[in-house]
Order: C-alpha cells, then sequence, then structure tokens
C-alpha cells in the first residue's frame, strides 16, 4: 500500500485520546512508509491526523469541496490539497488516490464514508482493505448492530468478515497489509421460475 485514506471527524470529539489516536495513526502511516489521503480539513481529528503525518515525514493529500474551502477550514500546509466541485468527486477521488481505508471516530459524514467504500468492496468495484481504528471502544456499538445484521439476514457474514478491525494503529496497518478479499460471487442472486 502506498497511500492510506484516512476517514475522520471535523471536530476532535470529547475525549483526548480520539486526538492522540489520530496522531497515532498519523505517525503509523509516515513509519509504515506510507502517504496519507484525507478530506482536506485543518480542523478536528483532520487536521491532527494530517499534521501528525507530515511531521513525521509522510506526505498528505487532501482533497475538500470548494465550498468547505470558501469556510476556510481548508488545511493550507499539506503537500497536495484538491479542491473539487462535490462531496461526490470528493470520495471518488479519495478512493482513486488511496490503496486502504481507516475511519477514525467521527461523525455521520465518517460513517457515510466507511458505508460507501464498504458497499464498492461488497459490490466487487475495489478489492481495497478497509479498517476501523476502534479507540476506546469507540465503535464497540457498530460492530454489535452489524453482527445483528447478519443475525437478521440482511448482511452475508463475508461481507461482514470484510472489515479490519483494531485498536493500535500499527498492527492495524499490518492487519490491511494482509487483508486478503473474498472470493465475491453475485451478492443478489437471481430469482428461479
Amino acid at each position: 500500500m502506498k497511500r492510506l485514506c484516512v476517514f475522520c471527524g471535523s471536530s476532535p470529539g470529547n475525549d483526548p485520546a480520539y486526538a492522540d489516536a489520530a496522531r497515532a495513526l498519523g505517525r503509523a502511516i509516515a513509519e509504515a512508509g506510507m502517504g496519507l489521503v484525507y478530506g482536506g480539513g485543518r480542523v478536528g481529528l483532520m487536521g491532527i491526523v494530517a499534521d501528525a503525518a507530515m511531521a513525521a515525514g509522510a506526505e498528505a493529500i487532501g482533497v475538500i469541496p470548494q465550498g468547505l474551502f470558501d469556510k476556510e477550514v481548508g488545511h493550507k500546509g499539506l503537500t497536495e490539497l484538491r479542491v473539487v466541485d462535490s462531496m461526490h468527486t470528493r470520495k471518488a477521488m479519495m478512493a482513486d488516490l488511496s490503496d486502504g481505508f481507516v475511519a477514525l471516530p467521527g461523525g455521520i459524514g465518517t460513517l457515510e464514508e466507511l458505508f460507501e467504500i464498504w458497499t464498492w468492496g461488497q459490490l466487487g468495484d475495489h478489492a481495497k482493505p478497509f479498517a476501523l481504528l476502534n479507540v476506546g471502544g469507540f465503535y464497540d456499538p457498530l460492530a454489535v448492530f452489524l453482527d445483528r445484521l447478519v443475525e437478521t439476514g440482511f448482511v452475508k457474514a463475508e461481507h461482514r468478515g470484510m472489515l479490519v478491525t483494531g485498536d493500535e494503529p500499527t498492527a492495524l496497518i499490518a492487519a490491511m497489509r494482509a487483508y486478503e478479499p473474498p472470493a465475491l460471487g453475485k451478492w443478489i442472486e437471481k430469482l428461479e421460475r
């Protein structure tokens, strides 16, 4: 993997552990010899992970929609900041630039990005690893809900198993590098008449 995309909050959250994890992930990306791709913001966990990655020697590429850039939340000290026309363009460009994806704690935007990239993987549009950095059990309730989706027949177990989860950045990156995507057939089987 050359570049890792990080989805995370534009807020730092209310627990200092989230900012600490963002710094640790930024350093781990650099130590693994990779670059960072992220949403291009200078605020919240976004700015923290970017600053940490660059301080440790990694490139940091931000992708931000013009509307957010105009509100002066764009990080102007990055290796490269790409300003795009929409959130849709942003997500597609981030996916194209990246070889894997990690979600730090965040809000609905972080979850939306994670679930979209997961959906693309489920459909076979990419075979890249995607993961949760489960800081202090932040994603534990989500994991329970995801397991419930399997139990109720809305998600296949092999699709649930695509999500890599860990609580330490270096080990998580190693698990992502070892990721083998499942051999996926059609996720909707034809009905027999």
